[in-house]
């Protein structure tokens, strides 16, 4: 039976160190190198076999833990767990023996075999590291046919350490991971919820019920129960702001980032994420005070080390919010990396901010900060926009046109970056030729078909715009997108409507809650003659996301409904937002409405 444990005792396994116990006798060295070089010979079983025997005669658990190794790289599993077997019979008080023997029988899908060393690793922790060693235990359960078994395991297990006040909340929490781990969400949330209640202000639980937003929304409910506690954590409240923010629900995200800086104004990461909303909800100038707010707290000089506020630990059982990262002796990737990403991303944010006010030279002026990522992409597409919005768009495009093309991805980025640059500017034909010359480069690349399909509706070529989203659909049956705009493309023009619905619901079977296509959803009610439905599917809509496309077909249904007033009212809305929108300007005029 072949041996790989996976995540555990990997790290183990990949040094080939030779223990060096206190007593090195004559013939402890000449077993030892003996062990070392069967197994660089390829002989496992020789060097397996002597480093164990060498284990046994010494009473040493690094000996053992070599042996095992040993077995590990060999993918030896029987004599991974004949060493195992001999390590416990030696050392029957070894905390290290237990665990180990317990990931090699979970590693090997025998999760029954493990109950023993599993229930032994508990009770031989020393009490005060007992809550830390249960809240490892998930790490045991191995996704795959035996999950639900190894799940069982560690529960049975863990029944009486649940009961125990000492271990409560920790056993809970556990459980509560196991079972999430093991694909079954029922358990998981009602020993979720059972350590809620003994511990309403437990992060652990409600860091789980994060964990859990992207595939189970009942989860939702162990955070939002947390933040209704006294004293949340402005951590906790940020990470649910980022959840809200891939699930496009940037109204709430805004408000619990607001949250967080509220209970830590010193809390940058909050500031920097309002800014970033902000800008997404067409708000520039109060993007700009939080992303000022940011940088005042980022380049503020640090507080003395003696003043320096400590982080407390988390209470026992349960894990850190990790929304700060851990050090990291790669400057690509440490924390001063990642600071620097930030402050690039702050000054770009601020150059749009600027340029949506108009204010070019402020714009122009953020940029410059960015010092020597002045030629990264994202520093010339603002530039770029920039120049464009001066009317310098050939310039414009000459700077996008310098973008390396080393990839396909990388000319993908390019054409992409000129194509959106090209839309913005309302110059459509340039768009489309530049996209069918994309095509033809880069055959069947359905970002690229896609963009192209939408522009052909622009240009109002319907026909080809529908085939090049079927070939989207064929090469991608999982793009959502090019079902929604299908979908809303035939109701927007009154053409087969079944048709559309069917469509827009498949892109919501794959986007849940997406504003976009929930718009579209309620537009196709709209044309269909549902305009109850409409109005409720176009509310929600408009409540996740306030763009002013989905305002302006809010307005209109509601204007359809009779509520010319509240009609108005998000009209008005849409428009502070971006006065020259097409959809509202078409909206406006075709309804002979004046605001």
């Amino acid at each position: 039976m072949a041996l790989c444990l996976g995540t555990f005792g990997a790290a183990q396994a990949q040094s080939p160190t030779v223990p060096r116990p206190s007593a090195l006798d004559a013939e402890l060295f000449y077993q030892l190198l003996v062990s070392e070089v069967e197994q660089r010979r390829g002989e496992p079983g020789t060097a397996i076999q002597v480093m164990t025997e060498a284990a046994r005669k010494q009473r040493d658990d690094r000996l053992f833990r070599r042996a095992v190794d040993m077995a590990i790289e060999a993918r030896a599993a029987d004599q991974a767990l004949g060493a195992l077997k001999e390590w416990r019979r030696s050392l029957p008080r070894s905390v290290a023996a237990a665990e180990m023997q317990a990931q090699v029988l979970m590693a090997l899908g025998r999760p029954a075999e493990a109950q023993e060393p599993v229930r032994a690793l508990i009770e031989l922790t020393p009490a005060a590291q007992r809550n830390a060693t249960i809240a490892s235990l998930p790490r045991l359960v191995v996704r795959g046919s035996q999950a639900k078994a190894a799940a069982q395991v560690l529960a049975d297990v863990l029944k009486p350490w649940r009961e125990a006040k000492a271990t409560q909340a920790s056993a809970q929490l556990a459980s509560a991971r196991i079972w999430w781990i093991a694909g079954d969400a029922a358990r998981s949330l009602d020993a979720a919820h059972e350590a809620q209640q003994n511990d309403p202000a437990a992060e652990g639980v409600a860091m789980l019920g994060l964990e859990m937003m992207e595939q189970e929304p009942r989860g939702e409910a162990l955070v939002q129960s947390y933040l209704k506690t006294s004293q949340p954590d402005a951590r906790v409240r940020l990470a649910y702001a980022r959840r809200l923010t891939a699930a496009q629900r940037y109204r709430e995200a805004l408000a619990g980032a607001r949250d967080a800086t509220g209970a830590d104004p010193q809390l940058a990461a909050g500031w920097l994420m309002q800014g970033a909303l902000l800008l997404e909800l067409g708000q520039p100038l109060d993007a700009q005070a939080a992303l000022e707010r940011y940088l005042a707290i980022r380049q503020a000089p640090p507080p003395p080390a003696a003043q320096a506020p400590a982080r407390p630990a988390p209470p026992q059982g349960e894990t850190a919010p990790d929304d700060e990262p851990e050090a990291d002796d790669d400057d690509q990737h440490g924390p001063q990396a990642e600071a620097v990403q930030e402050l690039s991303q702050a000054y770009l944010m601020l150059a749009q901010a600027a340029e949506q006010q108009k204010d070019f030279r402020a714009a122009q002026g953020w940029l410059e900060k960015l010092g020597d990522t002045h030629a990264s992409a994202g520093v010339l597409q603002r530039r770029a926009s920039l120049l464009a919005r001066q009317g310098k768009l050939a310039e414009a495009r000459a700077l996008l046109q310098s973008l390396p093309e080393g990839t396909p991805e990388a000319v993908r980025s390019k054409v992409m970056a000129e194509t959106r640059l090209l839309r913005d500017m309302q110059q459509w034909q340039a768009a489309y030729d530049l996209l069918v010359q994309a095509n033809a480069r880069l055959a069947n690349d359905p970002d690229l078909l896609y963009e192209q399909a939408l522009l052909a509706e622009r240009l109002r070529r319907f026909d080809e715009m529908e085939g090049l989203l079927r070939r989207v659909i064929a090469i991608k049956p999982d793009q959502q997108h090019a079902y929604n705009a299908l979908g809303y493309s035939l109701a927007d023009r009154g053409l087969r409507l079944a048709e559309a619905r069917e469509l827009v619901a498949k892109a919501l079977t794959l986007a849940p809650g997406d504003p976009f296509i929930t718009d579209s959803m309620g537009w196709v009610e709209f044309r269909s003659g549902n305009r109850a439905a409409a109005l409720k599917l176009l509310h929600e809509a408009y409540d996740r996301r306030p763009d002013v496309e989905i305002a302006a077909h809010l307005g209109e249904v509601l204007w359809a409904d009779g509520q010319q007033d509240a009609a108005r009212q998000v009209w008005r809305a849409g428009r502070d937002r971006d006065a020259g929108n097409e959809v509202l300007t078409e909206t406006l005029a075709r309804l002979k409405v004046r605001l």
